[in-house]
């Protein structure tokens, strides 16, 4: 089986030349590593050298013909990012990447004065999830470390999901930010997000959502989420590295103070002080990163125009034939829930015998790029106590043959490793 019934992905393939590519003793590519980065099309390397080509100028500088397109073009992607995530044109901040992005909300949160909402001090609490990747814990950690406030989490449970028993003692009345991932890097578990919004708002908490592994694969709305901010990054969105987004109420990035500062977020300057300029320039000081930018709105034009609902179901069509034929695989452990159920299409798993870094060095042999590792997420690993798992990532250029390729090349590599064989 190699169609499918949603996406047609022999088109697909056509517009991203690395699949035209040939690796290791001249082997087709089977990418299973998108929940890492994002395979680029045709249209967003176009975007990027027609940029470089024929509009190269700083955007916001200058009064000559170049520096005005490259303004337009700039602002024209923070045009496409909004209509992206329903959001207002001056609440996307564009970043490095969504690591910046909640750094920058940190950051800035540690620089707050005594009074204001954003304000943190000893005795206040901070709400994250066992299932964090670092970019959502670490700088949290920091934020409690340097304030004295408290950091907790939600617990995860044997099948992969957050345990919200106990989130009235969890986000109580000292809880004064809530961050968790809309979906697991690891498990591919989609979060209850909304039970967790409700809860924040109950006690005025501000709530900050990774929106990483969702924003490139399944419809965001961040009306609709009610989150308060939320970040993510253009290379997993098929756009190019170097750009993110954060994403906040324009309400409260006017409220918060600079993470960095120079040109052009500024409205006043003289030696002694300076005035700062309202978002979303308020958060890129600096020359933009304006072909990235550019290159990233390509990208989500492009998943548009195929359409997000498609491409989750394609997703999930290609996760559940995946579940079902690693089911029958002795020694093969699923870490994560074993369903499509509130789930996108990443899968992570053990080989019972084969540490999986072998699995990964295997794989790769046959063409088939996949992840290894903690997958900068060391304490769920420790919760579900294994050192490390193989990770394979589903997106629109997969089809069900990549699968079956990944099958079987993890036979083969049980075969190699002499682990368990496949159950009768």
């Amino acid at each position: 089986m190699t169609t499918s019934n949603f996406l047609d992905v022999t088109a697909i393939k056509e517009d991203f030349p690395i699949f035209n590519r040939r690796i290791r003793a001249d082997q087709k590519l089977i990418y299973l590593d998108s929940g890492a980065t994002s395979q680029k099309p045709n249209s967003v390397l176009d975007a990027e050298r027609n940029f470089y080509q024929n509009h190269n100028a700083a955007a916001h500088r200058g009064a000559h013909q170049l520096a005005e397109e490259a303004t337009e073009h700039y602002e024209v992607a923070r045009a496409v990012v909004a209509n992206f995530i329903n959001a207002e044109l001056d609440e996307v901040v564009f970043t490095k990447n969504a690591t910046e992005a909640i750094n920058l909300l940190a950051y800035s949160f540690s620089n707050a004065k005594p009074g204001s909402n954003f304000h943190i001090k000893a005795g206040d609490r901070i709400v994250v999830s066992e299932m964090e990747h670092h970019a959502n814990l670490i700088p949290w950690q920091q934020l409690a470390n340097q304030t004295g406030a408290e950091l907790v989490w939600f617990p995860i449970t044997p099948t992969g999901r957050l345990d919200l028993s106990n989130i009235t003692n969890l986000i109580n009345t000292r809880t004064k930010i809530v961050a968790i991932t809309h979906q697991s890097n690891v498990l591919g578990t989609i979060n209850p997000i909304a039970e967790m919004v409700k809860a924040a708002k109950a006690v005025g908490a501000l709530f900050i959502l990774d929106a990483c592994q969702s924003v490139p694969h399944f419809a965001v709305d961040v009306k609709a989420l009610e989150v308060d901010f939320l970040a993510f990054s253009g290379h997993k969105t098929l756009g190019p590295t170097g750009v993110g987004v954060l994403w906040g109420r324009a309400e409260l990035l006017n409220k918060m103070e600079p993470f960095l500062t120079g040109g052009s977020m500024i409205e006043n300057v003289t030696m002694q002080s300076a005035t700062f300029a309202k978002a979303p320039q308020r958060f890129e000081a600096g020359v933009p990163n304006m072909a990235q930018a550019i290159g990233m709105a390509a990208g989500l034009n492009y998943l548009s125009k195929i359409g997000l609902p498609k491409i989750h179901a394609h997703e999930l069509e290609l996760t559940k034939y995946a579940l079902e034929q690693m089911s029958g695989i002795a020694g093969l452990n699923i870490i994560g829930p074993n369903n499509v159920e509130d789930r996108g299409g990443v899968i992570s798993f053990t080989l019972d015998g084969i540490h999986p870094h072998d699995v990964g060095q295997a794989l790769d042999q046959y063409g088939i790029a996949v992840r290894t590792g903690h997958h900068c997420a060391w304490p769920l690993m420790r919760a579900l106590n294994v050192v490390a798992t193989t990770r394979a990532s589903f997106y629109l250029y997969n089809d069900i043959s990549d699968v079956d390729a990944l099958i079987a090349g993890i036979l083969k590599a049980q075969l190699f490793f002499n682990s368990p064989k496949k159950s009768a």
